[in-house]
């Protein structure tokens, strides 16, 4: 194995020689230089793992050197050694990207330590985090096996995203199959337990039902209605547990996380029964019967979410709230800018609801370009297409300056999505809904088992729209396929991300509430 390299430039070298000898009996060659000048030269010719930098040396100081360094091979981590405890040196040093900053005196000790944070961080934290959750599996696995209620299962899912993303940071990702291999077994325990008790949470008043869509607002927003205190509800339509993991950190610094929960999505997990659910506050066969001139059906050919302000205005009225609310819907980029331009106007309403489409559009992008798929071939990579969107994006713009302004932020969605490997055969006549991993119509024909049937729509609150109208949702990672063509089927939507199913990532959905660090 090759010794790491190591360059020390240091006015007073030779003073630190017990220094210098105890890295090299721990394996690390010492390159050792008196000036600033010296150290560049070497860097210009020679590469190195890290370099110490004297912050103090006569001539060209540490800060110099350093900003020389970064210009020559801005990839190599700098350690500033100074002094001097001045806050100016040590915002100047960050600024300059180092590393590590050590102020001295130093011991052996705190020298080894942050090459050691340097070099071997990322072995380090693979290994104990391989090791951690090797000594969690069973514990996740036995809490799977006696898992009763919406609750364990929430937490359940939380614990596969938290070692999802945590091997996600590993080098090698060793027991990344063996935590996809226990997802799948934790989501075909999720599906007997949504067959068992999904109808009851429905019809059963008494039963432990979680929150579900058509009750978060009323349960969860309404009660945060302030006058002269404008809430902001963001709704980014599609979007998993995981991803709004991996965008709290964005969000962090201009918010705190007043509530982090989930909630689950009602079935069809699908945004024109879902989304509309959570804005009209009920159920889609109330919908269906309380306002057919709002409800879109299955055999319409209209869009099924043109009506969601009118929603949002009919559950507002029946929950006797006679408040100002905006609307938007932002599917590009153009509307989001719009939003940003009128933000100031928008402090005048008790309530704004925005609605993203962006992670919604990624995941139907991904089906039908090879480009996008071959941009996000894997959880991993999907997750990190969702940041990126963020990072750049009107919304991210948005928050920063509700933060600047004060109002507080309700970030959620209406269902998530789940990548899909396994076909299921079904056969129907041409009414059968095109959804991917729930089908409804007459006369359906499949195999029973690995699906979650409802035979009668209204035990589910589900529109019929004629006598023999069943639903079979697919669970796990199953998606629907025609006999017909049934190749070429497979293979185009093999390996997609679909929504309109059962499972932990569709079902169990993030509901934040954040409050400006900015008041």
């Amino acid at each position: 194995m090759q010794k790491s390299k190591i360059l020390w430039a240091d006015d007073e070298i030779d003073l630190l020689k017990p220094h210098i000898l105890f890295l090299q009996q721990k394996g690390y060659d010492i390159i050792t230089v008196n000036s600033g000048v010296d150290a560049i030269d070497l860097v210009e010719d020679q590469n190195f793992d890290v370099i110490f930098l004297d912050e103090m040396m006569p001539g060209m100081t540490g800060l110099e050197t350093l900003q020389q360094i970064k210009m020559i091979k801005p990839q190599i981590p700098v350690v500033m050694i100074t002094k001097s405890e001045e806050e100016h040196i040590m915002d100047d040093a960050i600024g300059g990207q180092i590393a590590d900053y050590l102020i001295k005196p130093i011991n052996p000790n705190q020298i080894l330590l942050s090459v050691k944070k340097i070099l071997q961080n990322k072995q380090l934290i693979s290994e104990r985090t391989n090791l951690s959750y090797r000594q969690d599996f069973m514990n996740i696995s036995m809490a799977c096996d006696d898992a009763s209620t919406h609750q364990e299962w929430t937490d359940i899912y939380k614990r596969l995203t938290y070692w999802e993303l945590e091997i996600d940071k590993t080098e090698n990702k060793s027991m990344q199959e063996v935590l996809e291999t226990q997802k799948t077994e934790a989501n075909s325990t999720f599906a007997k337990f949504i067959k068992t008790n999904y109808l009851d949470w429905i019809n059963d008043s008494r039963s432990e039902a979680p929150l579900l869509s058509h009750k978060l607002m009323r349960e969860k927003v309404f009660p945060m209605l302030k006058e002269g205190k404008p809430l902001f509800f963001v709704v980014i339509d599609n979007l998993r547990l995981d991803q709004w993991e991996i965008l709290k950190p964005l969000v962090s610094p201009y918010f705190n996380m007043q509530e982090e929960s989930t909630y689950f999505s009602i079935l069809p997990t699908t945004t024109a029964y879902a989304r509309n659910s959570l804005f009209s506050g009920l159920m889609p066969s109330e919908m269906a019967r309380f306002h057919p001139e709002l409800w879109e059906g299955e055999d319409s050919d209209e869009g099924k979410n043109n009506k969601e302000e009118e929603f949002l205005a009919e559950n507002l009225h029946r929950n006797r709230l006679n408040i100002k609310f905006s609307y938007h819907k932002i599917l590009q980029a153009y509307q989001g800018k719009a939003v940003l331009d009128q933000l100031h106007n928008l402090l005048n309403n008790d309530l704004n609801v925005l609605v993203y489409n962006f992670v919604d559009m990624i995941s139907h992008a991904r089906t039908d370009m090879k480009m996008i798929r071959e941009l996000a071939p894997n959880e991993s990579a999907y997750r990190s297409l969702t940041k990126s969107w963020f990072e750049h994006s009107s919304l991210f713009e948005l928050f920063k300056k509700i933060n600047d302004l004060g109002a507080e932020v309700i970030v959620t969605t209406d269902h998530g999505t789940k990548r899909v490997h396994k076909p299921y055969k079904i056969i129907g006549d041409k009414t059968v809904t095109t959804n991917l991993r729930y089908k409804q119509g007459k006369n359906l024909n499949y195999e029973s088992g690995k699906v979650f049937e409802v035979l009668k729509p209204e035990d589910a609150k589900l529109p019929k729209f004629n006598v023999s109208t069943s639903y079979v949702f697919a669970v796990e990672d199953y998606f629907f396929a025609y006999p017909n063509n049934y190749n070429y089927y497979v293979n185009y939507y093999k390996d997609t991300f679909q929504h309109g199913g059962v499972s932990l990532e569709e079902m169990i959905v993030p509901f934040v509430h954040l409050v400006p660090k900015n008041i």
